[in-house]
């Protein structure tokens, strides 16, 4: 019932591509290091832990900034994030990075064509910017695009939205200098591997990696002091994100048993939210539960330390790993377009 939507929807999108590829629309180049880490789905394929990967794999060596537009937020227009920073003014995401980066520049601006100049200009040592979700951001050509796209939903199986999760075309993929396979299952074979690969028909010079996610000791959402998660424990998972399938398929195998309170995608949580979790949690009647949140939720937490400072509220860290030893490999295509810019890096 709904492919008539997701086709005039797809119209609408191969028009706007179109223009763009002729340049009738324009998309400008800046001659300076930009990263861009994006999709085609309506979210869930893990683009934040990959701008949290490539800032733990370049901080050490470069000055870097991420640019974010700030989704959700309540303020608009262009700013940098300082120590008084909230979410509700730069979004959930880039006070993430703010808070676990503290050496990088986190700016947030609806219009990236605008805010480079601008973020260049307050911070003149910057020496790569890495944009978040940007691929469709056309305005903007960056010079290296990291795609990414879950393995249990392929781009190449999936519909434009209201049919699908698709918000550009399968054909959009071509412009991506690297495509990401994400969330993929630990044990994923060679032949699995080249299957996919072959299904993703890649481009001449277009190179594929594949990831699967790995989740770290549990930190308190206040105190930051870890915990390790035992097969004993009850959760409350507290978990208001695009995609928790990863998040509950590693309770399942790792814990007792778990309830989820589940919240719509970048929820703005509120007083009554609070006594709801605490009511769920107050009912589980294990003596060993506590309540688990993922990162993003937990930077919509922190405001609310009053009402949860009393209880055992953790917040799981996520990070990507690469498949089939690729790290180099990775790092080695990063570098080499780093130093197309700054050749005595």
């Amino acid at each position: 019932m709904l492919l008539p939507f997701s086709l005039i929807y797809g119209i609408i999108v191969f028009v706007r591509n179109w223009l763009f590829d002729r340049n009738y629309l324009k998309s400008a180049e800046f001659n300076f290091p930009i990263i861009c880490v994006g999709n085609l789905a309506v979210g869930g394929t893990g683009k934040t832990p990959m701008v949290e990967y490539l800032i733990r794999m370049l901080r050490n060596d470069y000055v870097l900034a991420t640019l974010s537009r700030g989704y959700k937020r309540k303020t608009r227009g262009f700013g940098i994030a300082n120590e008084n920073t909230t979410a509700l003014e730069i979004g959930d995401e880039p006070m993430q990075f703010h808070l676990k980066f503290p050496g990088v520049t986190v700016a947030v601006g609806e219009e990236r064509l605008v805010a480079i100049p601008q973020l260049l200009h307050e911070k003149p040592a910057t020496e790569i910017i890495i944009l978040d979700d940007a691929f469709q951001h056309r305005t903007i050509r960056a010079g290296l695009n990291i795609l990414l796209t879950d393995q249990k939903n392929l781009y190449t199986r999936d519909l434009l939205v209201p049919a699908g999760d698709l918000r550009d075309s399968r054909q959009s993929a071509k412009r991506a200098e690297i495509i990401v396979v994400t969330k993929c299952r630990p044990n994923l074979t060679g032949a699995d591997k080249e299957m996919i690969v072959k299904e993703l028909d890649l481009n001449p010079g277009q190179t594929v990696f594949f990831s699967e996610i790995l989740y770290s000791d549990p930190y308190h959402l206040f105190s930051k002091k870890t915990i390790l998660l035992t097969a004993a424990m009850e959760i409350l998972l507290v978990c208001g994100i695009a995609d928790p399938s990863a998040l509950k398929e590693f309770l399942t195998q790792n814990v007792q048993s778990y309830i989820m309170l589940r919240f719509p995608d970048h929820h703005v949580f509120s007083i009554d939210d609070m006594e709801e979790i605490k009511k769920q949690f107050e009912k589980m009647a294990s003596l060993n539960k506590i309540i688990l949140t993922t990162e993003k939720d937990g930077v919509r937490l922190q405001k609310f330390e009053n009402e949860l400072k009393d209880f055992p509220i953790y917040v799981m860290p996520i990070e990507h790993s690469f498949l089939f030893n690729d790290t180099d490999r990775f790092y080695k295509q990063l570098r080499n377009f780093i130093v197309s810019f700054v050749p005595s890096a």
